[in-house]
């Protein structure tokens, strides 16, 4: 409240002007003597009015006569009788203190820090969340990504050229295709993680897909074969949930979640972190992408980054490829700064980066939202740069084109690339945080085998194909002599590995069994038998999404590919 008209508001105690009213026991706030008081907001009292209509206190503070002197207060029975002027008595008992009239005083104040700022913070919450975009992920996805498991978000770059600036990059009339796709899997254990870049260029089906258009009605955009990958976007109306059916499809890993930049991103996102470090191994000056830089190390941000990510002629072999280390190094280089301290411990900068995160990316429609978002930025935080792997799927020329324009995979090696990310293995060498659970893991496999007609199991069919655990029941009786088996039904439809529960009395079946289906050690679960319809206890086999069909071994391996690759943490300089 104005504390003008009543001196100095500097003389005045805060703590002071508040003052309980024995009558109605609520603490009321004390004016001048000559001013009516208020009462703090709480339970509405009653109140008389004026002859003209004014509303007034019921308690108000007697007038001052002037030059009259306000006499003492009387003092109360019992009360201990005030010590003369230079004689020391006892301190007299005040029931509401002055320490205690502050406390009210901050409490009070504080209270109202806290629920302005928890409403300033969820205004904030929700400006944010009406900057996101998000499109359908039309079922294209797993439905999200969760805490505990590995997860695998696509990154989708548009060649779209909205935005003020951009149509000087090429076809600005481009309705915007996949021109930079990575397919980013952080691991179970938040240990490490591989992005992988798909070219452009490369040579692949493209399913139909199931889309929800605009205007709220549904459609399927039909597929084509032996086309780019980058027509997954833009092409005949298709949505980022038919790029995410593409990569599926390519590679057998179901995206949890996807996101989509273009090109305002790119410069958006390096301003808000005030610039990222790149290196050149020469100096380039490519009038495509108008990168004109000299070599050695550059800090870049805004026009010059988004320009850095498009230069392609100028380096490498002028193609898409040698684009692609470009686009890795400027990734690395980006994480590297969002992890640095002097982004995580500027709250100014922090605040840019949400702005500018929420308002360049598009996301799928399991991911609109802060809180989901700012989860996801939690478990990437988890990961230390050096081991984040970039690496490409493996291609090839196609050799169907005389003149060299498009890429086809590799055989075997892109197939080995894909069962890796599938298999959550590492394509760095994480230290031995982890040795001492491998070891166990390994030892299931370890020690004596009972005989396959000693064996028994029961199946279970959790996200394999329909049929399947029927047709494994068949193998295992009529190929491998587990003629203690049968077939329990079905399990949770969303299991994506296949298990092996069995007690530790069971130990001798279990390693049989492995070694039959060929189960790697991570696969058998220790734990308690079931009873069967006999009584009899018996292990538990689960068939999961990685179910390689009647009679295959899983031959998963625990070896990372070899293929052309660098970790976050190192600066490579571009040739």
């Amino acid at each position: 409240m104005d504390a003008t008209g009543r001196g100095r508001a500097d003389d005045i105690d805060p703590a002071d002007q508040w003052v309980l009213n024995p009558n109605t026991g609520e603490y009321e706030l004390r004016l001048s003597p000559s001013a009516p008081q208020s009462a703090v907001p709480g339970p509405r009292r009653a109140a008389s009015r004026s002859a003209g209509g004014a509303v007034r206190s019921r308690t108000t503070a007697p007038a001052r006569a002037p030059g009259r002197d306000v006499p003492p207060p009387r003092r109360r029975r019992g009360e201990p009788e005030e010590p003369l002027p230079g004689r020391r008595g006892r301190r007299p008992v005040k029931k509401t203190g002055k320490a205690k009239k502050i406390l009210l005083w901050t409490g009070g104040t504080m209270a109202f820090v806290l629920v302005a700022a928890a409403g300033g913070a969820y205004l904030y919450i929700k400006h944010l969340n009406d900057n996101i975009t998000s499109v359908s992920d039309d079922g294209a996805s797993t439905g999200g990504f969760s805490k505990g498991k590995a997860i695998n978000i696509l990154l989708i770059g548009t060649d779209k050229r909205t935005g003020k600036g951009n149509d000087k990059y090429g076809d600005k009339d481009s309705v915007g295709h996949a021109d930079t796709t990575i397919l980013l899997h952080l691991s179970k254990d938040r240990s490490n993680a591989t992005a992988l870049s798909i070219p452009r260029d490369l040579i692949t089906d493209v399913p139909d897909c199931p889309t929800k258009l605009a205007d709220g009605t549904e459609k399927v955009i039909t597929g084509t074969d032996n086309v780019r990958f980058n027509t997954s976007l833009g092409q005949d109306d298709r949505t980022p949930s038919c790029t995410a059916r593409t990569v599926t499809e390519l590679t057998g890993i179901t995206p949890d979640n996807f996101m989509v930049a273009d090109f305002n991103a790119v410069k958006t996102l390096t301003t808000a972190v005030g610039g990222v470090d790149v290196c050149l191994g020469k100096d380039i000056n490519d009038p495509d992408s108008h990168l004109n830089l000299k070599k050695g190390t550059r800090h870049i941000q805004g026009e010059t980054a988004l320009a850095f990510v498009r230069t392609r002629h100028a380096v490498g072999f002028g193609g898409d490829l040698s684009r692609i280390t470009l686009q890795q190094q400027f990734l690395s280089a980006l994480m590297r700064k969002l992890k640095s301290n002097d982004t995580l411990t500027d709250p100014s900068k922090m605040i840019k980066i949400a702005e500018a995160g929420t308002k360049a990316l598009t996301v799928d429609s399991n991911l609109d939202s802060i809180g989901k978002l700012k989860d996801l930025g939690l478990e990437l935080g988890k990961l230390n740069p050096k081991n984040l792997t970039f690496t490409t799927v493996p291609v090839i020329d196609n050799p169907a084109e005389k003149v060299k324009a498009t890429v086809v995979l590799k055989p075997g090696a892109a197939q080995e690339v894909f069962d890796a990310i599938k298999n959550d293995v590492s394509f760095t060498a994480v230290k031995a945080q982890k040795k001492k659970e491998a070891a166990a893991v390994a030892a299931r496999l370890k020690g004596s085998k009972s005989a396959a007609s000693e064996v028994r199991v029961r199946i279970l069919n959790g996200g394999a194909d329909a049929g399947s655990a029927q047709a494994e029941l068949s193998y295992l009786q009529n190929s491998a002599g587990v003629l203690k088996s049968e077939n329990a039904g079905n399990a949770d439809a969303s299991q994506a590995k296949t298990t092996l529960e069995y007690s530790p009395d069971q130990a001798d079946q279990a390693r049989r069994l492995a070694a039959i289906l060929g189960l790697s050690g991570s696969a058998m679960k220790p734990g308690k038998s079931v009873t069967n319809d006999q009584g009899l206890p018996t292990m538990t086999l689960t068939l999961g999404k990685d179910f390689p069909g009647a009679g295959e071994k899983f031959t998963a391996s625990s070896k990372a590919p070899d293929v052309d690759k660098t970790t976050a943490d190192k600066v490579e300089c571009a040739k």
